[in-house]
């Protein structure tokens, strides 16, 4: 970029660009108010003094000077960046923030790529990336973690095919290319390979020439204290702090809320099978209704409502960001999800449900055939047992679903208060539904003995401990295949 100014009344133009884009236009140097031809081995000297600017991760710029002495309305630019005289060279840093490391660091864990595209210098871009940990620290040609750098102009060599297969990593721990002294068509080309692969892409960029490639993307991410409206206005979303570890802790946020969803439907889900068991025994096995309509509502708009927004607030699970991405066709409601929630979790809670219902009747003298009015007290005791045993099973059953792979003895018992709270608030309700008379009127229950908890109390461990039991041969089969996988790519 040239520029014109006035000056003790001349007209000066100063230029400033990447060193060996400038150097080239320079005849002369000027050192000490001191202007002489520019030597060979001079110029030699400053490229080799970019060169090591750009290893420690510098940008470099070299400026340079000349007098116009034409009239300024017949100035052109084949005019103007010609026969400069070379003032020096400016070396800026920006420093990474330190998080960047341990984020690129998750990235990877997380399987998640990230690729530096940048207009800067090769030397200094990949200086860059050794200091954020993008690509190892010391790889020759010859080893294997060998991280080519691409210029723009190699790239416009390039057939789309060679550039996809420049993208495709050959090896799970393979680093990608660094990609440097790139125009915003060449960040275009790559966003739009990447998509052809089938990869989400996310973009950063800050400049005006950064918004095609913004717009290109996927999700396009722009600086808020350094990036231009143009980039703003292009982007869909604006990092505040411009530091890239935020978008890790996005991700990382994002792949919580995703999981306390699937917890919250796993677990309102769960309790749906006990409901609905007693409706289909008496409709088609003829069996006493075992729980009627206000005691269902009890359980779905009272007992379940706290716990369940406990799991939604559950903190970023240890090893969330472990996992690999999910597919792009993997759904909310996924088969896995509703087979645990439904003929696991939901089943147990069944069984416990109508032991507790059967049980509290055979012991109470009733037996299969014979008649029990509605209106008894007897009845309403066992339909009140029946409540009381699904909503232990969900006190039970929200531990359960606060992770379905790792086991309560990792999580902790006591680290979501709001569970805790949901748990005391649902016990509270039950009592209150059982041992009131306003809730026996309103819910059609009646007192129980203390001693038929005691089974009810049991059962719900043993839902507790049949879950821990899946996650642990869950975790077991998973190791064992991702062990077959290594040894494969190994092989």
């Amino acid at each position: 970029m040239s520029t014109l100014h006035w000056a003790e009344g001349r007209l000066i133009a100063f230029t400033k660009g990447a060193p060996e884009s400038v150097l080239a236009l320079c005849a002369h140097t000027r050192i000490h108010e001191d202007t002489k031809p520019m030597t060979s081995d001079e110029r030699a000297n400053i490229l080799n003094q970019s060169r090591l600017f750009a290893e420690q991760a510098y940008r470099v710029l070299a400026v340079a000077m000349r007098d116009v002495t034409h009239p300024p309305v017949h100035i052109e630019v084949e005019t103007i960046e010609t026969d400069l005289t070379f003032l020096g060279l400016v070396a800026m840093m920006d420093p990474p923030h330190r998080e960047v490391p341990e984020a690129i660091t998750k990235c990877r864990r997380a399987g998640v790529r990230v690729v530096m595209v940048t207009g800067d210098h090769p030397l200094t871009a990949l200086a860059v990336a050794r200091k954020i940990g993008l690509v190892p620290e010391r790889a020759t040609s010859s080893s294997s973690n060998f991280v080519p750098v691409i210029e723009g102009s190699q790239l416009d060599r390039m057939n789309d095919e060679q550039v996809r297969h420049l993208l495709t990593p050959r090896r799970p721990d393979e680093p990608d290319p660094v990609f440097a002294r790139m125009a915003p068509r060449h960040k275009m080309r790559i966003v739009s390979a990447l998509k052809e692969m089938r990869e989400v892409v996310a973009v950063t960029g800050d400049g005006v020439n950064d918004a095609p490639a913004l717009k290109k993307a996927d999700i396009g991410i722009a600086m808020g204290i350094a990036g231009t409206d143009v980039a703003k206005e292009t982007a869909d979303m604006i990092l505040l702090d411009d530091n890239f570890a935020t978008i890790v802790s996005a991700i990382e946020e994002g792949r919580t809320v995703y999981a306390n969803i699937q917890k919250f439907s796993s677990y309102i889900l769960a309790s749906n099978v006990p409901e609905i068991v007693p409706f289909l025994g008496y409709g088609f096995v003829g069996m006493p209704l075992a729980l009627t309509i206000p005691q269902v509502l009890a359980i779905d708009l009272g007992t379940d409502m706290i716990p369940a927004l406990g799991l939604g607030t559950e903190r970023p699970q240890p090893g969330v960001m472990d996992l690999p991405p999910r597919s792009r066709s993997e759904r909310l409601l996924s088969f896995p999800l509703l087979f645990r929630a439904y003929l696991f979790l939901g089943l147990i809670e069944a069984g416990l449900a109508m032991g507790g219902f059967f049980l509290y009747l055979y012991s109470r003298g009733w037996t299969w055939g014979d008649h029990l009015d509605w209106s008894s007290t007897l009845y309403k005791e066992a339909t009140t047992v029946t409540l009381a045993g699904i909503v232990l099973a969900q006190v039970a059953n929200v531990f359960a679903c606060r992770s379905d792979r790792l086991s309560m003895a990792k999580l902790g018992w006591f680290s979501n208060r709001l569970i805790l709270w949901g748990i005391l608030t649902e016990l509270t309700i039950v009592v209150f539904i059982t041992y009131t008379p306003i809730g026996n009127q309103i819910f059609g229950t009646s007192p129980v003995p203390l001693w038929i908890y005691a089974p009810l109390v049991l059962g719900a461990l043993m839902l507790l401990a049949a879950e821990e039991t899946r996650k642990a041969l869950a975790n077991r089969l998973r190791r064992y295949y991702e062990s077959q996988a290594t040894q494969t790519v190994g092989g």
